[in-house]
């Protein structure tokens, strides 16, 4: 059984989560580019890197949202709170989502990753740790148990 009123709330988490996920990796992208510390030491280059960080958000949520939804959708179903099942997956999703524009080289070589994936998987980790905080630990709170006293009276 459903209770609709956890599924409307666990489905804002979710929401909010999603969000959460890309911009804490598009941050990510951005803080290692621009290597600011803050706007009191160059006020310039930290609103540089706050646009960065929404462009690079919304460019990754883009290409995230089918897998993230099929992955979340999976975790809601069997019910999986753990940390390592969140941030796994979305660290396979980016790494998937970065290997898709690799060519394969023609000269017979077992193909390598792209330059530039260790940074992408860990871009990925964190966002799955930062949805894991806002929805993952409730994955699945919204079905009700039937309890085994139940079944005797029907």
């Amino acid at each position: 059984m459903v209770d609709g009123g956890k599924l409307f709330f666990q489905l804002v988490r979710i929401l909010c989560g999603f969000i959460a996920a890309v911009i804490a990796a598009g941050l990510f992208f951005s803080w290692g580019y621009f290597r600011a510390s803050g706007p009191d030491t160059d006020p310039a280059t930290f609103i540089a890197m706050m646009g960065s960080t929404i462009v690079s958000a919304s460019v990754i949520g883009s290409l995230a949202l089918i897998p993230a939804i099929f992955a979340a959708g999976f975790a809601e179903t069997m019910k999986w709170r753990g940390v390592v099942y969140h941030v796994g997956a979305a660290g396979l999703i980016a790494l998937a989502i970065w290997s898709i524009g690799d060519q394969i080289p023609s000269t017979g070589e077992a193909p390598a990753l792209r330059p530039g994936s260790s940074v992408v998987t860990s871009a990925g980790f964190l966002a799955g740790f930062a949805y894991w905080l806002i929805a993952g630990r409730t994955s699945g709170c919204w079905w009700i148990e039937k309890r085994r006293d139940d079944t005797n009276r029907s």
